[in-house]
């Protein structure tokens, strides 16, 4: 059993927390290249269809605010497994639907339970020196978007050789084979003694408390639900004129933001040292700039595919320096900080996945556009207010 996690002792651990994440975060976002397919396999509108994407992340929202609290008191070596194998246990639904209630319902069920990823950050951060979170979480971080991004691409390559349902099935298993291993190798950390009621009583003092969790939570709201706009209109915009993509190729779109995924572990190392502000603000303005290369992407599929790297890469710097910040802030609650920060992280995303919808439908991509846009000033202004109230503080403090 181990005592600490040390990263240069157990970077086998490390690895299978990594691919944890990656793996339960990816799952909710399987259907955002399927759109079509779902549509035609189930003979309803478009509409219908792009309600899965939502569906996902808003029950991945609830079980962020409902199940991630109860991180900083359960035994996590038995929680965090089982809460996977209940997510693998959606999974199988959605593989084995027959009708959209049917797969909205494993969607849900999915999203509920995999924010095991959710459990797993803040569990990693109990268990490494403080000089080394940003390091820790930034590694995680990267498994945990290398893994969405990889859902997308993968969902999409194997929609078009074989079938649409074989990424569920083929994902219910890895999900299985994980949470055995994880169930071996995850040491014992010690837990809070308190109760479910206690837990939210506590949550509802750190919102009122702690003002910079507010701020960064909005900050990582608004930077994921810009993100969510492409998300959610990729597979619209992309297989309609004039570029009439197939689902893989729609799917291997998205693989080039794995190199903004990627930055995240040296985004944290460079948090540790002092510079999340500065991160932040270049995470601000590569979001903001990724709009104009959308909005003139009609004109050339190359602007699309660099305006996704640079929007990626955008949300890759202000999501880590965000959990770097935020975990700091009170040590002995990290799993309630963590929930409070990705409730609103992943409420973000579902008002952006529904917005950039809405807008699609209402006034296609120009309007999908300005909704993205108008989000990405959202993130950056409430960037500016924690930079006036926090920036220079700790910047002072670091450099005495």
């Amino acid at each position: 059993m181990h005592d600490t996690l040390d990263i240069s002792q157990n970077k086998k651990l490390l690895w299978l927390m990594a691919l944890a994440c990656g793996l339960t975060a990816g799952a909710n976002y399987f259907s955002q290249p399927l759109i079509h397919s779902i549509q035609q396999s189930f003979q309803v509108d478009a509409a219908q269809a792009q309600l899965t994407v939502t569906l996902a992340q808003l029950s991945y929202a609830l079980g962020l605010l409902l199940i991630v609290p109860l991180g900083d008191i359960a035994n996590k070596r038995k929680f965090i497994p089982g809460l996977m194998c209940l997510a693998g246990i959606g999974l199988c639904l959605c593989a084995c639907a027959v009708n959209l209630p049917m797969l909205w319902l494993g969607t849900m069920m999915t999203g509920l339970f995999s924010v095991a990823a959710q459990v797993l950050i803040p569990f990693a951060t109990m268990a490494v020196k403080p000089e080394k979170i940003g390091e820790v979480v930034g590694f995680l971080m990267s498994g945990l978007l290398v893994g969405i991004l990889l859902s997308t691409s993968l969902s999409g390559l194997l929609s078009n050789l074989v079938h649409w349902k074989l990424i569920y099935i083929l994902s219910a298993i890895l999900i299985f084979i994980l949470a055995y291993l994880l169930q071996r190798e995850l040491p014992y950390v010690m837990r809070q003694k308190m109760s479910y009621l206690e837990i939210f009583k506590s949550m509802a003092v750190l919102i009122v408390e702690e003002r910079r969790l507010n701020f960064r939570a909005y900050v990582g709201a608004g930077a994921f639900a810009s993100m969510s706009v492409i998300y959610s209109t990729i597979a619209m915009y992309l297989s309609a004129a004039p570029f009439h993509l197939a689902d893989s190729l729609i799917g291997m779109v998205s693989l080039v933001g794995v190199f903004g995924a990627l930055s995240a572990r040296y985004v944290g190392k460079y948090a540790d040292r002092g510079y999340g502000s500065l991160f932040t603000g270049l995470g601000c303005i590569l979001l903001l700039s990724s709009w104009a290369m959308f909005y003139y992407s009609s004109h050339s599929i190359w602007l699309y595919i660099l305006g996704f790297a640079t929007t990626n890469l955008g949300l890759a710097f202000v999501h880590s320096c965000n959990q770097n910040i935020i975990f700091r802030i009170r040590p002995t609650a990290k799993s309630r900080l963590n929930s409070i920060y990705m409730t609103l992280y992943f409420s973000g995303a579902a008002t952006g996945s529904a917005l950039g919808t809405y807008a699609w439908n209402h006034g296609g991509w120009v309007y999908t556009c300005w909704v993205g846009l108008g989000l990405a000033v959202f993130c950056s202004s409430f960037a500016l207010i924690d930079f006036v109230c926090y920036g220079k503080r700790v910047q002072a403090s670091q450099h005495t």
